[in-house]
């Protein structure tokens, strides 16, 4: 897979963007505050609908064109899969008419077909790094979650709506949980058909999410060796709310494995079952609580480099370098569930690298199908590398080939 032309209409600082995009390496170079990342920002939006770097998608339209009665930020990206040609658009329509401050509408079409983004993901994929995702090692499991939310949503068909679901059943379940404590009722017999609906969807969750660790730690553990220079042993921990190894009894949250942890050979249908019995023997506490206390929506997951949990114990250095195995290894990973080498997009990475590691990721990115970095000084990269590039210019939401 491979971008071959990338439009922007009014997306961040460019007013308008058209460009025919070269299949391997693509260097973006200019001063801070210039547009580079948004270029990334825009192509991750088209593989994801969903922004890394903004709350809400209306920050993604321009401050010029959000003032018009209508404000339209488009995003198109035409493509080559498996040998055959595609178009992606995305539509960003800002009614500022509307009350509460205008609405928002959002258009994805595939091939000029209207789809909903549950159905669209997946038909463009692409990887990014960004320095500041060291939070997906470095906070709370919210973006440990959101990480392989988003990683799954390209690869496995049916998990994003699956996701959708689950989200909407927690708060409905959440909302009765709620009526219930406060008419301190003990009767939770109504809670029955969501208990059904919240193990199905859950199920598919876990069931994805535990294939995807389990492969994305055989290929990250592999690059952060090598990365490391045999210096290190990279483990990813996957700690579901709902273990379908069982919970001793008494125990309500799992401590740090430090052996490898194999629940694999579990089908969905034994997941679900399982979940469902949890949510039976939990309904009374969570009655009383008012909230769903087991489920996806609280899985875990932490890194750890000898032993060591990067989370909590990390240095600097560390973390960023497991971030980048990780990285690296998604790119693998989504070739093998998907078939085809997703885009690869990679935020000012070379100035957090020493220059041994510089030059090692230069390697192993020449070797690529298409590579997208942003840099704010050229003399980072080897002078081999930059031959092999091509070089865009930004200044000013402006692009100079």
């Amino acid at each position: 897979m491979h971008l071959t032309r990338l439009s922007l209409t009014n997306f961040r600082a460019f007013t308008r963007l058209d460009m025919d995009v070269p299949r391997r390496l693509l260097l973006l170079v200019g001063d801070n505050a210039q547009g580079k990342t948004s270029i990334l920002e825009a192509i991750y939006y088209l593989a994801t609908f969903t922004s890394l770097q903004a709350q809400a998608d209306r920050q993604l339209i321009s401050f010029m064109a959000s003032s018009e009665p209508t404000a339209v930020t488009r995003l198109v990206a035409e493509y080559q899969r498996r040998g055959r040609p595609h178009k992606l658009e995305a539509r960003l329509i800002l009614d500022s008419t509307a009350t509460n401050g205008g609405r928002l509408r959002k258009e994805i079409l595939v091939d000029g077909v209207k789809r909903p983004a549950h159905e669209a993901m997946g038909a463009f994929n692409a990887v990014i790094f960004m320095p500041q995702m060291t939070r997906i090692l470095e906070e709370g499991p919210d973006e440990r979650r959101r990480y392989l939310n988003l990683a799954l949503s390209q690869a496995v068909p049916g998990y994003a709506l699956a996701l959708s679901e689950y989200n909407q059943i927690v708060t409905q379940r959440n909302a009765l949980l709620k009526q219930l404590a406060e008419r301190s009722s003990s009767d939770g017999d109504q809670l029955a058909y969501w208990d059904d609906l919240l193990s199905q969807r859950g199920a598919v969750l876990i069931h994805a999410r535990i294939a995807a660790v389990e492969e994305l730690e055989r290929l990250t553990s592999r690059i952060h060796h090598r990365l490391t220079h045999s210096g290190e042993i990279l483990r990813m921990v996957y700690q579901p709310s709902y273990d379908p190894l069982g919970i001793p009894e008494g125990q309500y949250s799992l401590p740090l494995q430090t052996t490898q942890t194999y629940r694999n050979n579990f089908t969905r249908e034994q997941i679900q079952k399982g979940f469902l019995a949890r949510l039976a023997a939990l309904r009374q506490e969570e009655i009383a609580r008012g909230v769903t206390t087991v489920g996806p929506h609280r899985d875990e997951m932490r890194f750890l480099a000898n032993g060591v949990d990067l989370g909590d114990f990390g240095s600097r250095g560390q973390v960023r370098t497991a971030l980048l195995a990780l990285k690296l290894a998604e790119v693998a990973w989504l070739r093998e569930r998907t078939g085809e080498m997703p885009v690869l997009l990679l935020d000012e990475i070379l100035a957090e690298l020493d220059t041994q590691r510089r030059s090692d990721l230069q390697i192993f990115l020449s070797e690529s199908e298409q590579v997208m970095m942003t840099t704010t000084d050229l003399n980072l990269f080897d002078p081999e590398f930059v031959d092999q590039s091509t070089v865009w210019n930004i200044k000013a939401g402006c692009v100079v080939t």
